[in-house]
């Protein structure tokens, strides 16, 4: 979360979801004054306290309802998760149309907006810690392992060999999924931000990842916010 302004968004602060609690969220939200807020949500046990905390405030909830300055053409448009709206919303004002974010989370998802700004579809896959998470729980010999970059391919012990198997295969399933990608899209070339936990990481040697946003999804509910005033 974070307050802002029309133009820029200001201090981050972050709350673990299982530590957030009417109590965890008025010390993050403090004594400040604010008119809106832009709730983008896929936890509703979540929201249902940050819309209980923020009763006599207006609450802006991301959903295909909102002028999100991109269109959509999509089949049920209230079935895309409201931070991939807030996503491809920040994307097209920060690299035009047609764009592909990709945000490295729990799962790593891939939206597509095409070349006339409309929000058309995407691609979920596993997310790289549950990955490695899984390996740590279903295999009794192999260790619960820090993502980081390998040093070289060929591991020369069990968690070099799961480091590189990790970082080295995740990446290839990424440049994959973008090839398929873009060749439905067509011309002309989409252009490919990432965000999310370990966007940085995957992108360092994935050449057809032009950006990294860390901040993507906030300041996509800013633009919303701005657009919906």
């Amino acid at each position: 979360m974070a307050f802002s302004t029309g133009r820029r968004i200001g201090r981050i602060t972050r709350i673990a979801t299982r530590h957030l609690t009417a109590r965890s969220l008025a010390r993050a939200v403090g004594g400040r004054s604010f008119k809106t807020a832009v709730l983008s949500s896929v936890v509703p046990e979540s929201e249902k306290i940050v819309l209980k905390h923020l009763a006599k405030k207006r609450v802006l909830r991301v959903g295909p309802d909102l002028n999100l300055g991109v269109g959509i053409e999509y089949p049920r448009p209230q079935s895309i998760g409201a931070d991939r709206l807030a996503n491809a919303a920040s994307a097209v004002a920060a690299c035009g149309a047609p764009v592909i974010v990709v945000d490295f989370g729990t799962a790593v998802t891939f939206d597509i907006i095409s070349r006339h700004a409309r929000y058309v579809g995407g691609v979920i896959a596993p997310g790289l810690e549950v990955m490695t998470d899984y390996l740590y729980q279903r295999t009794a010999l192999l260790p619960k392992i820090d993502l980081l970059e390998p040093v070289r391919a060929i591991g020369k012990s069990t968690r070099a060999a799961m480091l590189a198997g990790a970082v080295y295969g995740y990446r290839g399933l990424v440049k994959q999924i973008l090839v398929e990608i873009k060749s439905e899209m067509g011309p002309p070339a989409a252009r490919v931000i990432a965000t999310g936990g370990y966007a940085k990481l995957i992108a360092a040697k994935l050449p057809e990842i032009e950006k990294v946003h860390p901040n993507l999804t906030l300041e996509g509910l800013r633009i919303i916010g701005t657009l919906n005033e």
